[in-house]
C-alpha cells in the first residue's frame, strides 16, 4: 500500500456535471435542494458552502463520490446550519466533523457505507435529528451524547462491529425503528436484540430503573416542535409540498439523465464519423505512398539505365583511345622505318662512291673519260639524291600534320574523359555517402538484436519472465475456476480461492518489479559496452551478438565447473538455477551436503527455507546407506504383515470444489512455482464477462482476476468480480 496517495483528477463528463450544477442552484426561482453527487469529488468545493449559506439551502447530497473529510481548509460548518437533510452515503469518509452539532436544524443525516471508526460527542446536540443511518461503516461503539437526540425516530446500526449499547439510548423515548446486526451483541443479549425495537428499550429502561413508555406518547410534541407548532394540516401541506418538490427533482433529473444519454450517443456518432475520416485519410496517405514509392522504382530504374549507358560509353572512348593509341605507334613505327631506310640510302652513297674511288684507281682509263664519266655519275647521283630528299620532306610534313590532328584529337577526348571521370567520382562519393548511412542503420540494428538477445540469453530475466507466465497462467485458470465455483454456487471455497488469487497477485507484482530492475541492469550493461566500443572497429554489435549465440548455457558451465549432473537438473527442477554459481564456487557435492545443516546452506548464501530442506532430502536419498535403508525396507514390505481396517476416511469434496493452495514465499527473493487446479471447462468459462464476445486478455492487479478482454478492460475503474479498484493491468498475450 503506498504511502502517500495522489489526488486523482475527475474526468471531463464529471467536472462539466458539477459546473452544471453549482450554476443551476444559482438561478433565480432555484429549489432548496444541491445535489452534487457522483461527480468524483475527492473534496468539498468551497462554493458549495457559499451557495448554502446564501440560498439557504436545505437539502445537501453528496453521495457517490471520493470524499475523506467534510469540511475542506478555510470553510466552517457554520455555512450549512440551515440544512435539514444531508445525504453523504457511499464516500470514503474517516471521520465527522467534531462541531457537527451546530447543524441545530438538521432532520437526516445519512452516512452509510463510509469508513467512520467513531462518531463525535457532539452528534448529540443535534435535537431536531430524525434519522440516522451510520450502515456499513467500522464503528465500534456509540457516544454516550447519543442519548440527547429527543427527536429521534429511526436508527440504522446494520454492518458495524458494535458489540455493546449505551445505556444512554433508553432516553431516546420517541425511537420507532432500530436496526442492527443482533447476532453480534453481547449487551443487551442477541436474544433481546432480534425481538425488535420495544424489546431493547424495555430492557436498557430496566437497566436504568427508568418506566419503559411506548414512542408515540412522544411523538405528536416531537412533530410539534419541528414544524414550530402549526397546525396538523398546515403539516400535511408542507409534506406534500416537500414530496412535490421531490417529485420534481426526480424528474428534473431524469430529463437531465435523458439530455446526458442523447449527448453520448451524439458524441459516439461523431467519434465514428472521426474514425471513418481516418481511415479515409490512412487510406489516401497509403495511396500517395505507393505513388510515391512506385514513382521511386521508376527513377530508380532511370538511374540503372542510365548509369549502364555512361557505362558503355566509358567503355567505348576507352577503345577508341587504345585505337588511337594503336595507330600512332604504328605511324611512329613507319617514320622510324623511313629513318632507317634513310640512313641505309646514304651508307649505300658512301659505299658507291668508295667503289668509284676503288674503280678509279683499278681501272687504266683515260683522264676525259674517267672525268666525264665521273661528271655523268656525280649527277645522276645527285639527281637521284635531290629525288629522295623531296621525297622524305614531304612524307616528313604529312607524317608531321598527321601527329598534330591525332595530339588535338587525343587532347580533347581527355578532356572529355576527365569531365566524365569528376561526374562519375561525384556519384561515387554520393553513393559512398548512403553507403556510409546504410551502415550506421545496420550498425543501430545489430545493437537492438543484441540487446534483445541479450535479454533472450539472460538466466535471471528468463527465470523472471517464466516466473511471470506461470502466474499469469495460474491466475486465468483461478479467475475460471471462480466464475465456474459462482454459477455453481459452490461458496465454501471462495475465501480460500480468494486467498489464493491475492497471494499470485503480490507475488506477480513483485516478479513484475524484478523484471524492470533486470532490464534496467542490463541497459547500464549495453551503455558501458557502447563506451568501450572503438570507434575504428567494423561490426561491433554483429560480433557482440556473435559471442552471445556462441555461449554454453548455464548447466554446461557449472558442469564444467565441477558440479555434479544429478544436482544441477535438481535446481533447475527446483527453478533455483541462481544458486548454481554459489554451489560452483564453494565446490560442494552430494556427500558435502550429506553432512550439513540448514544454517550451513544459509552460510554460503542459499536462503530459502523450502530450497534447503529439498537439497538436504535428495542428498539424504542419494547416500549410499540410504540405499541400502530402501533395500532392507522393500524385504520388510515382502514379508506378511498383518494390517488392521483403514480408519474411516473423512467424506470427499466433489472433483468440481477441489483446489490447492500454494503456499506463499518465505521471503520477498524466494522463487515459487505456482501451481492451479485444473480447470473445470464449461460453456462461457473463458470469454470476456461483460462483452460476452471475446476471450479474456487482462490480469487486474492487485485482486489478480482475469475476466476482461483488452477493449473492455480500458472503459472499467473497478474489476468487475470483486468490485475492488484497478490499480495495474496486464495484458496476456496467448500462443
Amino acid at each position: 500500500m503506498p504511502l502517500f496517495f495522489r489526488k486523482r483528477k475527475p474526468s471531463e463528463d464529471s467536472q462539466k456535471k458539477l459546473e452544471y450544477q453549482l450554476c443551476r442552484s444559482k438561478e433565480a426561482g432555484a429549489d432548496d435542494i444541491l445535489d452534487i453527487s457522483a461527480c468524483e469529488l475527492t473534496e468539498v468545493p468551497s462554493s458549495a458552502f457559499s451557495i448554502c449559506k446564501v440560498l439557504q439551502k436545505k437539502v445537501l447530497i453528496l453521495h457517490n463520490n471520493e470524499l475523506r473529510y467534510l469540511l475542506p481548509k478555510g470553510c466552517d460548518i457554520s455555512a450549512l446550519a440551515t440544512l435539514k437533510v444531508l445525504d453523504l452515503h457511499e464516500n470514503k469518509l474517516n471521520v465527522l466533523p467534531e462541531d457537527i452539532g451546530r447543524l441545530t436544524a438538521l432532520q437526516i443525516l445519512n452516512v452509510e457505507k463510509n469508513r467512520l471508526k467513531v462518531l463525535p460527542e457532539s452528534i448529540g446536540s443535534l435535537h431536531h435529528l430524525q434519522t440516522l443511518n451510520l450502515k456499513g461503516n467500522c464503528l465500534t461503539e456509540l457516544p454516550c451524547s447519543v442519548g440527547s437526540l429527543g427527536s429521534l425516530r429511526t436508527l440504522d446500526l446494520r454492518d458495524n462491529s458494535i458489540e455493546q449499547l449505551p445505556k444512554a439510548l433508553a432516553y431516546i423515548r420517541t425511537l420507532e425503528s432500530f436496526a442492527l446486526d443482533a447476532a453480534m451483541m453481547s449487551y443487551p443479549p442477541a436474544s433481546v436484540c432480534g425481538e425488535g425495537t420495544e424489546s431493547i428499550q424495555r430492557f436498557l429502561c430496566n437497566e436504568l430503573g427508568e418506566e419503559y413508555c411506548p414512542p408515540s406518547q412522544y411523538l405528536l410534541p416531537v412533530l410539534e416542535n419541528d414544524c414550530g407548532k402549526k397546525s396538523i394540516d398546515y403539516l400535511d401541506g408542507l409534506e406534500a409540498a416537500w414530496q412535490t418538490k421531490f417529485s420534481d427533482y426526480e424528474r428534473r433529473k431524469e430529463e437531465k439523465q435523458q439530455e446526458k444519454l442523447a449527448f453520448e450517443r451524439d458524441l459516439e456518432r461523431k467519434q465514428r464519423e472521426h474514425t471513418q475520416l481516418l481511415l479515409m485519410n490512412n487510406s489516401h496517405k497509403e495511396n500517395i505512398l505507393n505513388s510515391v514509392r512506385q514513382e521511386q522504382e521508376r527513377v530508380d530504374q532511370g538511374l540503372n539505365k542510365q548509369q549502364r549507358v555512361q557505362e558503355a560509353e566509358r567503355l567505348l572512348i576507352l577503345e577508341r583511345v587504345r585505337q588511337a593509341e594503336n595507330s600512332i605507334s604504328c605511324r611512329i613505327s613507319s617514320m622510324l622505318l623511313i629513318n632507317n631506310r634513310q640512313k641505309r640510302s646514304a651508307e649505300f652513297l658512301q659505299a658507291m662512291e668508295e667503289d668509284r674511288i676503288r674503280m678509279e684507281h683499278l681501272t687504266a682509263i683515260t683522264q676525259e673519260e674517267a672525268s666525264s664519266l665521273r661528271k655523268k655519275e656525280v649527277a645522276a647521283a645527285m639527281q637521284k639524291m635531290l629525288s629522295d630528299s623531296y621525297a622524305t620532306s614531304l612524307l616528313q610534313e604529312a607524317s608531321e600534320h598527321r601527329r598534330q590532328s591525332l595530339v588535338s584529337e587525343a587532347c580533347r577526348s581527355m578532356e572529355n574523359l576527365d569531365k566524365k571521370f569528376d561526374k562519375m567520382l561525384s556519384l561515387q562519393v554520393l553513393d559512398k555517402s548512403k553507403a556510409i548511412a546504410h551502415i550506421l542503420q545496420e550498425e543501430e540494428m545489430q545493437k537492438a538484436a543484441f540487446q534483445a538477445l541479450q535479454l533472450q540469453k539472460d538466466s535471471v530475466h528468463g527465470y523472471i519472465r517464466n516466473q511471470i507466465k506461470l502466474i499469469e497462467g495460474e491466475l486465468t485458470q483461478l479467475t475460471k475456476l471462480e466464475i465456474k465455483r459462482r454459477s455453481l454456487d459452490a461458496e465454501n471455497l471462495q475465501e480460500v480461492l480468494i486467498e489464493q488469487r491475492t497471494a499470485l497477485s503480490d507475488l506477480l507484482q513483485q516478479l513484475l518489479k524484478q523484471r524492470d530492475q533486470r532490464e534496467q541492469e542490463l541497459q547500464q550493461v549495453l551503455a558501458e559496452m557502447e563506451q568501450k566500443c572503438e570507434s575504428n572497429q567494423q561490426n561491433y554489435w554483429m560480433i557482440q551478438y556473435q559471442r552471445l549465440l556462441d555461449a554454453k548455457p548455464l548447466s554446461l558451465r557449472m558442469q564444467e565447473a565441477g558440479l555434479e549432473k544429478e544436482l544441477v537438473n535438481l535446481l533447475c527442477r527446483l527453478s533455483s538455477q541462481h544458486y548454481l554459481p554459489i554451489l560452483a564456487h564453494h565446490r560442494v557435492t552430494t556427500e558435502a551436503i550429506c553432512h550439513m545443516t540448514p544454517s550451513d546452506l544459509n552460510k554460503i548464501g542459499i536462503t530459502e527455507v523450502g530450497i534447503q530442506k529439498a537439497l538436504l532430502n535428495w542428498a539424504q536419498e542419494h547416500r549410499p546407506e540410504a540405499g541400502a535403508c530402501r533395500a532392507a525396507e522393500q524385504v520388510n514390505e515382502a514379508q506378511p504383515v498383518p494390517t488392521a481396517p483403514a480408519p474411516h476416511s473423512p467424506p470427499v469434496l466433489p472433483i468440481a470444489t477441489t483446489t490447492h493452495i500454494p503456499s506463499p514465499p518465505l521471503t520477498p527473493g524466494t522463487p515459487v512455482t505456482p501451481s492451479a487446479p485444473t480447470l473445470v471447462e464449461g460453456p462461457g468459462s473463458s470469454e470476456c464477462v461483460v462483452c460476452m464476445e471475446t476471450g479474456s486478455q487482462v490480469i487486474f492487479l492487485p485482486c489478480g482476476h482475469v475476466c476482461c478482454c483488452h477493449v473492455c478492460s480500458d472503459a472499467l475503474q473497478t474489476c468487475p468480480l470483486c468490485r475492488s479498484n484497478i490499480d495495474q493491468r496486464i495484458r496476456l498475450y496467448h500462443n
